[in-house]
């Protein structure tokens, strides 16, 4: 039986969310509590349970501070609730993601709504699945592993035979958040490619992820139109409900087909299009994130001759989509996000470049 605690000062809210947790018979919530301060001191002398839903404004303790003390005590898988009709709310959430909550979920509808049976069985499917996440202490390697060197060394050597790179893709979904910050706050100003991303998140979610990864990157972050051109050193992310790809090497496709993988946008969708689009001269990332959206399409990649780049185990919140691309063979490289960030900088940057920008990195990552 899951176990789950409620974290929300609304009655209401707490009713509601127990009646659709409590509606699975493999979900029992345990207990109800007002705000952080009384989840912290509920974990203090109760079982602890596999998840904790939590809101983030409350009284005394917000569902910020309460998830850096939870983490630092007694870690436990938390998701953040919020509402999303609430512009503030939703960028605060964000530094709930970076206290250490796993993800983000809109509060679901009422059962009034056309919306309440897909948002109910969605909202009982996420938390299931993020009973399933084990907590640990992030980015433990920051430094990379010895090999490292050695690795990059005879990656780039292959991509010169290959020809330069002229696009970065990258999918990622649970945890996302959190990886993508680091990886776009160590690239430089004078990163030479457009990236384009494709981020699983919940609806409501990714302006607000696009503006607050906006506040640590040097570089410019789009949500972009269909048909807009792709300019080096700036980041595309695909917009909610709609799958994003390139077009003749340098504009933005949208379709609405519907969805793939279980995804829209889907990462299989990106990861096909640049492909099609440029060959060998692309990276393919794959990061972070629950099933398996986008693995084989990146092992096509691979046999194209794109590098190829899987976030590391030890560093990822979920590992289903890199470990379902690991067992294809479609890694040409397997890292942590700070090796990835160096990665990238070294196969787009020219060597004289590339030594001021690897200068930079080491500095901002002390």
């Amino acid at each position: 039986m899951l176990k789950v605690l409620i974290v929300d000062d609304s009655p209401t809210v707490t009713d509601y969310l127990e009646f659709i947790l409590n509606s699975d018979p493999g979900i029992k919530v345990i207990g109800k509590v007002t705000n952080g301060k009384k989840a912290v001191e509920y974990l203090e002398k109760y079982p602890k349970p596999d998840v904790i839903v939590m809101d983030i404004n409350m009284p005394e303790m917000n569902g910020i501070e309460a998830t850096y003390r939870i983490m630092a005590s007694h870690p436990v898988p938390i998701i953040i609730i919020s509402n999303t009709a609430n512009i503030s709310e939703k960028r605060t959430s964000f530094l709930a993601i970076e206290a250490g909550a796993v993800t983000l979920f809109g509060k679901p509808s009422g059962v009034n709504s056309p919306k309440f049976k897909d948002d109910a069985k969605e909202f009982i499917e996420i938390v299931k699945l993020m009973s399933e996440v084990k907590v640990v202490k992030r980015w433990t390697r920051l430094n990379g592993k010895k090999e490292f060197a050695e690795d990059i060394k005879s990656v780039v050597i292959e991509q010169e035979k290959a020809g330069e790179i002229k696009i970065v893709a990258i999918g990622v979904s649970t945890g996302g958040p959190l990886v993508l910050q680091q990886i776009l706050s160590l690239l430089p100003r004078d990163f030479p490619v457009p990236i384009l991303i494709v981020q699983h998140i919940a609806d409501g979610f990714l302006n607000a992820l696009v503006e607050w990864l906006s506040e640590i990157s040097v570089l410019p972050l789009h949500i972009p139109a269909d048909g807009e051109e792709i300019l080096p050193g700036h980041v595309y992310f695909a917009p909610e409900n709609y799958h994003m790809g390139v077009k003749n090497k340098s504009k933005i496709i949208f379709d609405n087909s519907g969805k793939e993988n279980y995804a829209c946008p889907s990462i299989s969708f990106l990861f096909r299009s640049v492909r099609e689009n440029f060959q060998a001269n692309a990276i393919g990332v794959l990061l972070t994130g629950m099933g398996k959206d986008g693995a084989d399409e990146l092992k096509l990649m691979k046999e194209k001759g794109v590098v190829t780049i899987i976030q590391d185990k030890e560093s990822s919140v979920v590992y289903g989509m890199p470990e379902a691309a690991i067992k294809l063979n479609a890694a040409t490289l397997i890292l942590s996000p700070r090796e990835i960030a160096e990665t990238l900088i070294r196969l787009t940057l020219k060597n004289d470049r590339f030594s001021n920008s690897a200068t930079n990195l080491n500095q901002r990552g002390k």
